[in-house]
Order: C-alpha cells, then structure tokens, then sequence
C-alpha cells in the first residue's frame, strides 16, 4: 500500500475511535448533540437536505454562492455533515 493511502487509513481508523469514544461519552453522561445551523447557511438548502433533494440544494447553493455543481456539492455535502443530516 502507498504511503498516502496507508497514512489516509492510520487517519480514518483514528477519527472512527474518537467518534466511538465521543458517543460513548455522550451516552454516560445522558446529552444528546444537536447540531446547529451556522448563520450562513441558507434555510432553503437545510430544508432541500432534510426532504432528500440533494440536487435542490445544489441549485441553490450555486444560485447564492455563484460556483459551479462540483463545488456547490461540496458545501452541501459539507452542511450535510456538519448538521448530521
């Protein structure tokens, strides 16, 4: 294996233990996390994401932010992940 894909692997089994650990923690202490929407995300693509039109929220995501799809997916995949939606 390459040295970058072996390095890429080292890192993702670390994120997966520290995700492990952080919801064993929550679960002990009884808090549940509930993400936040930063002020910069528009409410018409969370509201895209949670119905599942994924291609809505691209839409608007290139109308508001004048980028092309590659990228407009990238920061919906982004919100996405970082609302746990």
């Amino acid at each position: 294996m390459p040295a970058m894909e072996y390095e890429v692997q080292e890192l993702r089994q670390r994120v997966a233990r520290l995700e492990g650990k952080v919801e064993f923690l929550y679960r002990h202490l009884g808090v549940t996390f509930v993400p936040e929407a930063a002020p910069s995300d528009d409410p018409r693509i969370i509201e895209a994401i949670k119905k599942g039109d994924t291609l809505g929220a691209i839409k608007v995501y290139r109308e508001i932010n004048q980028v092309g799809i590659d990228e407009a997916r990238i920061g919906v995949d982004e919100i996405r992940g970082r609302l746990g939606l």
